[in-house]
């Protein structure tokens, strides 16, 4: 039983809203942990930060080639699934059709993904690569070797491989949720391998994981936007820079935030992301027009180039025979941070893709953000580079000395700066507003068991609590803890991802052989056609829906029980408020699971609020999908389901050797 809602169904066509989803094994769990490190991190600051210190130490030392290779393996694993035989499949039902347009959802998923990132990092990096280079470069710091070299370092972190973490995670979810009619949630990956138990222990501490990494991600990306906001404001308006500072301008765009969260997701979020993508845009085009055009232009293509050339061997570069703490100082951090920001990214960007074929929301996921990185890369990247080489290297020093106002000393450099500070600024908060938002969205719906409804004071308390976390932990150690607590999250959770990887396969090929008809299911008789016929063009409401589980699904199940254990096996019906399931014991001790679910069919499923809210429940059904194959039972009598059960029965005992 789920013990995120309540044990009896209510049989009314329209459910109230809940009061209370939480789910608390995994709010239980997660919260001990964040608690104990940031009362940890609050009380003894001084050894956090050398506790800090040595966990990361360890965990590169250890696990960097686990990193590695778990990014490897996400990258090959999307690309091979948009390509293949399984891009078509659609993200909901055949027929459904996008909820947001291209704009608007490319929109969000910049927003949501490395808005905060690009800004601090644009500037930042590049030069940092270009005054110390990686390992294996050909040339010395500050030369044109160093500075191809740069821009090489910094596509390949900010590329395809962020975004195919991303996408594996963001496509997982969405694939069980939408075709599969599972909760939107992390757990729900697990149910090809354990299938119903997928509510209980196992999935709990899926969840809990899922909670812990992305608080501690969305919290170092948080550190970075109160420092960069800092830095320029401090430019701005002579602002005192110091962790105090940062630390109450975290409490000021938070409350922004909590308006946001108010709004939900098309008055919020959307907006906002708009605003960001306008915004960046602007100044993006800025720079490009008053820096070298031309050079940004050529810069463009050849960077993009050597990148694709040779992504292969960056990918599993581990710098085995020349160890140095190049990569742990920047590659596997990098990782480990898209690792813990997936749960976040992935879950919004999965439910603002539903309608989408694979195909499309993969590739559109990897290169539509990855150009536009890349783009804004090269232009405010190699602008630095040659501002810095004809100046005399005053922008590498100034870098150096302060990484967070390396943005506002690279517009002071070019015209109109007092107005593009002011605009850069801007962007930095719009972006922590969105990402504050956003993942105070995601966070209650993992801690909610995938619930798509929940109360607005989750959402607050869940904002508060990122920006509490984030607060806190860079009183303790600064952006060094931040990022420490992120790669340490991130371990146990990519672990999570690869098994779901492993799950999405396995279900992607069994809808495919069905649908080929190497596994067909058992379809009703024919002479209730008519009837059958009526029960498809039929849109019924919940309480219809959960009448039909009732009068026929259920019978066929205990039938089904009760026969299995008169042959010497054991089987229970147990009834979620979602839909109903029989878990069996077969006589030889294989066990065997075949559920329908109630899935809603709306206009939106994200936090709609207001009248948009009710106008989505006026106009919503509901259908009795079977689980793991997504198609509906309704209007299908009791024979009918007994039959399917059987079909299912049989090729579970086909797969697994009769």
């Amino acid at each position: 039983m789920d013990d995120t809602t309540p044990t009896t169904r209510n049989t009314t066509a329209d459910t109230p809203k809940p009061r209370l989803t939480i789910s608390w094994p995994v709010f239980g769990a997660s919260g001990l942990v964040l608690l104990a490190l940031v009362a940890f991190a609050g009380l003894m600051p001084d050894r956090a930060a050398a506790t800090f210190t040595t966990a990361q130490s360890w965990v590169i030392e250890r696990f960097g080639w686990f990193y590695v290779l778990a990014v490897g393996i996400f990258l090959v694993f999307a690309i091979v699934i948009a390509l293949g035989r399984h891009g078509a499949v659609r993200l909901g039902a055949d027929d459904e059709k996008p909820e947001f347009g291209t704009g608007s959802w490319f929109a969000m998923l910049f927003s949501a993904g490395m808005g905060i990132g690009l800004m601090f990092f644009g500037v930042a990096e590049p030069v940092m690569h270009y005054a110390a280079p990686p390992p294996g470069t050909a040339g010395a710091p500050q030369s044109v070797a160093a500075a191809r070299e740069a821009m090489i370092a910094t596509f390949f972190h900010w590329g395809l491989h962020a975004w195919a973490v991303y996408a594996v995670v963001g496509l997982v979810l969405a694939y069980f949720s939408f075709r599969r009619g599972l909760p939107l949630s992390i757990r729900s990956a697990l149910y090809p391998f354990i299938g119903e138990h997928y509510r209980g222990a196992a999935g709990h501490a899926v969840d809990a994981f899922a909670v812990i990494a992305t608080i501690l991600g969305v919290a170092t990306s948080l550190g970075l936007g109160a420092a960069q906001m800092n830095a320029g404001l401090a430019y701005l308006l002579g602002l005192r820079v110091g962790e105090d500072v940062q630390v109450m301008l975290i409490a000021g765009v938070v409350a922004i935030a909590l308006g946001s969260v108010l709004l939900g997701l098309d008055g919020g979020i959307r907006r906002l992301s708009i605003l960001n993508l306008v915004l960046a845009g602007a100044l993006l085009v800025f720079v490009f027009v008053s820096g070298p055009t031309l050079f940004l232009l050529q810069a463009y293509v050849q960077n993009t180039g050597a990148y694709l050339a040779d992504i292969v061997g960056r990918t599993f570069r581990l710098h085995a025979y020349e160890p140095s703490g190049w990569l742990g100082g920047w590659t596997l951090l990098y990782w480990g941070w898209w690792i813990a920001w997936s749960p976040f990214v992935g879950m919004f960007i999965a439910r603002v893709s539903r309608g989408r074929t694979i195909r499309e929301f993969i590739l559109g996921v990897l290169l539509a953000p990855a150009g536009f990185t890349f783009a804004w890369m090269t232009v405010f990247g190699n602008t630095a580079i040659q501002m810095d080489m004809a100046q005399g290297g005053w922008l590498a020093a100034a870098v150096a000395r302060d990484e967070t106002a390396a943005l506002f000393q690279f517009l002071e450099a070019l015209p109109l700066s007092a107005i593009t500070a002011w605009v850069a600024t801007l962007l930095v908060v719009t972006f922590f507003v969105t990402s504050a938002d956003s993942a105070a969205l995601v966070v209650d719906t993992i801690a909610s068991g995938g619930a798509e409804e929940s109360p607005v004071w989750q959402r607050i308390f869940w904002c508060i609590a990122i920006g509490a976390v984030a607060a806190v932990l860079l009183i303790a150690g600064g952006l060094s803890a931040l990022q420490t607590a992120t790669l340490i999250g991130a371990l146990p959770f990519a672990v999570i991802i690869l098994l779901a990887c492993w799950g999405l396969a396995r279900s992607l090929r069994e809808e495919a052989d069905a649908r080929a008809g190497t596994l067909p299911a058992r379809a009703p008789a024919a002479e209730g056609w008519q009837r059958r016929l009526g029960a498809t063009l039929h849109r019924p409401g919940r309480g219809t829906a959960e009448r039909h589980l009732d009068a026929s699904v259920r019978p066929a199940l205990q039938a089904v029980a009760e026969e299995l254990a008169r042959r010497g096996g054991a089987a229970t019906v147990v009834d979620p408020a979602d839909g109903m399931a029989l878990e069996a014991e077969l006589p030889d001790g294989r066990r065997f699971t075949y559920a329908v679910r109630l899935r809603p069919i709306r206009e939106a499923a994200f936090a709609l609020g207001g009248a948009r809210q009710a106008e989505a429940s006026r106009h919503r059904w509901w259908r009795t999908e079977v689980a793991g194959a997504g198609y509906d039972v309704f209007g299908w009598s009791k024979e009918d389901v007994i039959g399917d059960v059987m079909a299912h029965l049989d090729r579970a005992l086909a797969r697994n050797g009769r």
